[in-house]
Order: structure tokens, then C-alpha cells, then sequence
């Protein structure tokens, strides 16, 4: 029997929509310290804290439902995913003079090196990836 050399860890946590996205990001910060990243790769820490900030609040907002955030690290890509109620899958839009919202897709683009969202047989999930920075690779 061959043994996978492939470790990963992750974290779930479920947000009511009453709950505040600064409660995601606390969390997720709190992970990303585990992983070293706040002192090693802050930059990529920032844009993780901020696509999750725009996913929750898109579940909250768009979806009118609770998102369910699940962070996976397997030593090569963090995994963020948002899970929520609504079947509508999200699109990047062109930031335009005439919305006050509608740029964070646009910004999850930006952020994470990829990102996709699944229908769901309750709803979608949308997951952004980050591969590790190099300084946190050199850590490993």
C-alpha cells in the first residue's frame, strides 16, 4: 500500500448572516498565524483577509444567507471556500462610476492567484486560492 506524502490541514466555520465579517477575518487571521504567514508573508496575508471579507459579505448581501467558510492548507495552496444558499454563481464586473458595490468579484480576480464557484445542490460554493508565498515556503 503506498503512502500519500500529501498533508493538509483546515478549519470550518459557520457565519449567521446576523454575524459580523469582521468575526471571518478575525478567524481566518487567527489561522493564518498558525501557518506562520502573519510574520512571514503579511502581504499575502492581507489579500487572503480581504477575499474573505468579500466572500461572506457577498453570502450575507447577494445571498441573504448564512456563508459557510472553510480554510484548507495542503503545503502548496491555501483554499478559501464560502459556501452559501443562493444558486446564482458570482461574476468579476468592471468597477463603473455609476455602482457604489459590485467590485468584489472583481477583487477576488485580483487577489487570489485562482478562483471558481460550484453549484451546489443547496446553493454554491466559491473558492479562492493562494499559493504559499516564498517566504513561507522557505519556512517549511
Amino acid at each position: 500500500m503506498e503512502r500519500s506524502s500529501l498533508r493538509a490541514v483546515g478549519w470550518a466555520r459557520s457565519l449567521p448572516i446576523d454575524s459580523e465579517v469582521k468575526a471571518a477575518r478575525d478567524w481566518a487571521r487567527e489561522h493564518l498565524e498558525s501557518l506562520g504567514w502573519t510574520t512571514t508573508a503579511p502581504e499575502a496575508v492581507d489579500a487572503v483577509l480581504l477575499t474573505v471579507s468579500e466572500l461572506v459579505t457577498n453570502a450575507h448581501t447577494h445571498a441573504h444567507s448564512s456563508a459557510q467558510l472553510i480554510m484548507a492548507w495542503d503545503n502548496r495552496c491555501l483554499h478559501i471556500a464560502v459556501h452559501d444558499a443562493s444558486t446564482d454563481l458570482p461574476a468579476p464586473r468592471a468597477p463603473s462610476t455609476e455602482r457604489v458595490g459590485g467590485r468584489g468579484m472583481f477583487l477576488v480576480d485580483a487577489l487570489a492567484d485562482t478562483w471558481e464557484s460550484r453549484p451546489c445542490p443547496h446553493g454554491k460554493t466559491v473558492i479562492a486560492c493562494f499559493r504559499a508565498p516564498a517566504a513561507a515556503e522557505e519556512r517549511r
